[in-house]
């Protein structure tokens, strides 16, 4: 069984590393959607796989980090694409969350991103 709750944040980036003129190497920001999905099997008593509470608490420090800021100076995101900032949400996330199973990050309502950990395909 999947679960899985969403986020929203509202965030500053630029890509540092794209190709002269890019539109994308310039200051902008992106009212991000991120999802976290856990798996496992539901338990015999509660019937759930994990209290959707513990996915928020969970979160709670990165989304302190990143809601509002300038993801360029946030350590580890110095080229802040989708797919660098799913990683290290995974990175951060999965000590405390042995159930992770995927993150999601929409940067916009047409485009994001699907991480499922490292080696996975």
């Amino acid at each position: 069984m999947d679960i899985f709750k969403v986020f929203t944040l509202e965030a500053a980036h630029r890509l540092p590393n794209v190709p002269p003129g890019h539109k994308c190497a310039r200051l902008h920001g992106h009212s991000f959607r991120v999802e976290i999905h856990v798996r496992g099997e539901p338990g015999a008593d509660s019937g759930w796989v994990m209290d959707f509470a513990e996915l928020k608490a969970a979160f709670k420090p990165l989304y302190e980090q990143l809601d509002h800021h300038y993801l360029n100076e946030v350590p580890g995101l110095e080229n802040p694409t989708s797919e660098r900032l799913a990683a290290w949400i995974w990175e951060h996330l999965a000590p405390s969350l042995p159930l992770l199973a995927e993150v999601v990050v929409h940067e916009t309502c047409t485009s994001g991103c699907r991480y499922r950990g490292p080696g996975a395909v």
